[in-house]
């Protein structure tokens, strides 16, 4: 993770410093995420839950192109309801259908197109498109006893949008994640990992 977090911010200065005339700009966002949690292997049920996502992105495009790159600070809760009720080996520990929360700060840091070039209307509505890599940092749960969670996850994202009078950002994303979200106690290896997708709106000042 550690090394990750040390891509991010070589990448980060290496970009800023390939051309000066890079277009960059911030703001904040909030959103909504549906998330789930697939498990290695089909044992319990799990249904998908809804959580808010709240934070602050940038964008940096370069002009003439429309290529770049956005990046972030986002606080996401994910998580599903697992039916852990459904395996003695839970059920008779008092578990039932649990709603299992995981409380991430995202850091992702994605390639973007906007498309940039269409004859002034992109002052208006310019469509984009976007994908890459975020990590998603632990800082909280609901503390399920049967689960052993993982500190943080690395997803893949992609996504696409609009944008809206240079300001306003709308766009939808789903998320695969790479690396397990937490495993249970009592079997060896049954782990699950973040899936998601997101509805964000973004405001840039």
């Amino acid at each position: 993770m550690k090394k990750y977090i040390l891509s991010i911010i070589v990448a980060i200065f290496a970009l800023c410093s390939t051309n000066a005339n890079a277009q960059f700009r911030y703001g904040a966002t909030a959103g909504v995420s549906f998330s789930d949690l697939s498990f290695k292997q089909d044992l319990v049920g799990v249904e998908k839950m809804v959580g808010p996502s709240v934070g602050v992105v940038g964008e940096m495009i370069f002009p003439g192109i429309g290529f770049g790159i956005d990046l972030g600070l986002i606080y996401s809760q994910r998580g599903a309801k697992v039916n852990l009720g459904e395996r003695l080996i839970w059920s008779s520990q008092g578990y039932g259908n649990e709603k299992t929360y995981l409380h991430y700060i995202e850091i992702p840091l994605h390639l973007r197109f906007k498309y940039t070039n269409l004859a002034g209307f992109e002052d208006y509505v310019a469509p984009f498109v976007f994908g890459g890599p975020s990590l998603s940092i632990l800082v909280a749960d609901n503390n399920i006893k049967a689960y052993e969670y993982a500190s943080g996850s690395l997803n893949l994202t992609a996504g696409f949008g609009l944008e809206l009078w240079r300001r306003w950002q709308i766009s939808a994303s789903y998320s695969w994640g790479m690396t397990y979200a937490l495993k249970t106690t009592l079997l060896d290896n049954y782990s699950a990992r973040n899936y998601a997708w997101d509805v964000k709106l973004a405001y840039f000042f």
